[in-house]
């Protein structure tokens, strides 16, 4: 079902900002093991589970969520569905096909929420979960609110949002290809099942088609893995004398690729599968149901 405007609505939809803030998620263990798989690319699944498990048993596979993802979480999601909604709305209204309506709703939502909100609270996420493997060598790791101070002391504010642009480009091709993707599956589900597309699908069809997007949308894990390697603080990259000292994306691309291959590259790739499918369930099938429960308030 595509986004609606109410009858007689004029100009932008604000609500959106307050759904987005609502639509939280549980996905945190799978983010932390995605991460722990792209920034240690020689660890299994199971390995990854342990090293992560070794570092507090069921707290560890939390780490990051306080203070860093509850920042992103409550603010991330309100960018997206205001931005992605008033692009997609826009372009169903110019007669735009309901898929890459969805396309270019979640490029621009998700290029906003790179740059507005993700780009300090993935890195010191990022940072949080890889930094600490110094306590399984005796040496107590700073608060994470020292570690965000020490950052910005050494480099300021281009420290914290290290690695930015290879959010906004995982951003802006994640929520494209999960919009668009779910767009395009509700549309076949309508076919099927003999439907027209002012016609609304049931809660289990919506929730198909967001999880045929959410899934296909993992194909850019490449980025995900580059991004995770620019923001790692794990003392296996800085030993590495053949990391690149000013990381970039296409010479971090190039280091991981010579390091670890082309499967490198897809490390952590299941975890953000299940991720993926969660996320794109909150912010595409459910976030019409959370809209309509907003307006009524």
């Amino acid at each position: 079902m595509a986004i609606q405007k109410e009858p007689g609505q004029k100009g932008v939809n604000w609500s959106n900002i307050a759904v987005g803030k609502r639509v939280t998620t549980l996905g945190q263990p799978l983010e932390v093991l995605k991460t722990q798989m792209a920034a240690n690319r020689s660890q299994t699944m199971w390995q990854a589970c342990k090293t992560v498990w070794s570092r507090g048993g069921f707290v560890g596979f939390y780490q990051g969520l306080i203070p860093w993802a509850w920042i992103e979480a409550s603010t991330k999601g309100g960018v997206l569905m205001f931005a992605a909604s008033e692009v997609e709305t826009a372009g169903l209204a110019m007669g735009v096909n309901p898929a890459f309506a969805g396309l270019l709703g979640g490029m621009t939502g998700g290029i906003a929420q790179a740059y507005a909100t993700m780009g300090f609270t993935t890195c010191m996420k990022t940072a949080e979960i890889t930094r600490q493997k110094t306590a399984a060598v005796g040496i107590k790791p700073p608060s994470t609110w020292a570690l965000f101070a020490e950052i910005y002391r050494k480099e300021g504010l281009a420290g914290v949002n290290k690695g930015v642009n290879a959010v906004a480009v995982r951003q802006c091709t994640n929520w494209g290809s999960r919009m668009g993707f779910a767009r395009l599956a509700e549309t076949s589900i309508r076919k099927i099942r003999g439907k027209t597309e002012s016609d609304s699908l049931g809660p289990m069809d919506k929730i198909l088609a967001s999880s045929i997007g959410g899934a296909l949308a993992t194909w850019n894990q490449p980025i995900e893995v580059i991004r995770v390697e620019m923001q790692s603080m794990s003392k296996n990259a800085a030993a590495n004398v053949n990391r690149p000292a000013k990381l970039t994306i296409l010479n971090t691309l190039a280091f991981i690729y010579k390091e670890n291959g082309i499967k490198g590259l897809y490390r952590g790739v299941t975890p953000r599968i299940g991720l993926g499918i969660w996320q794109t369930v909150c912010m595409v099938s459910l976030a019409d149901y959370v809209k309509l429960w907003v307006k009524g308030k």
